[in-house]
């Protein structure tokens, strides 16, 4: 088992920045990778950003070119900085530590952030 801690979370007014952290309470070297997901009132749980033990990183089309997802492997920790920041950003964010079981990806779960994009 893992804990993960999510915090930066917070309002923010259109094209405001934001920066996530997740610290994980185990070495993230365990995990195949660390994810940001998010999740809109009404709708379903959507990957934002993920990043492999190997540093490659992934976006959801919609944050190509402003978000950025890194990891720091000597803190535990995955950060999701967060640019030019559009009303659809508006959702609880939740960091994700994925593990590969007999080819199943499985997930733990932080408790998520909450994240308002308004004017």
């Amino acid at each position: 088992q893992v804990q993960l801690v999510e915090s930066g979370g917070g309002s923010v007014q259109p094209g405001g920045s934001l920066r996530l952290s997740c610290a994980a309470s185990r070495s993230i070297f365990s995990f195949s990778a660390m994810g940001w997901y998010r999740q809109a009132p009404g709708k379903e749980r959507e990957l934002v950003a993920r990043i492999t033990l190997g540093g490659s990183a992934d976006y959801v089309d919609s944050v190509k070119g402003r978000f950025t997802i890194s990891r720091d492997n000597a803190k535990n920790t995955v950060n999701l900085q967060m640019n030019s920041l559009k009303p659809a950003d508006t959702a609880v964010y939740y960091c994700a530590a994925e593990t590969i079981v007999l080819g199943i990806a499985r997930y733990s779960w932080g408790q998520g952030t909450q994240v308002i994009v308004s004017s």
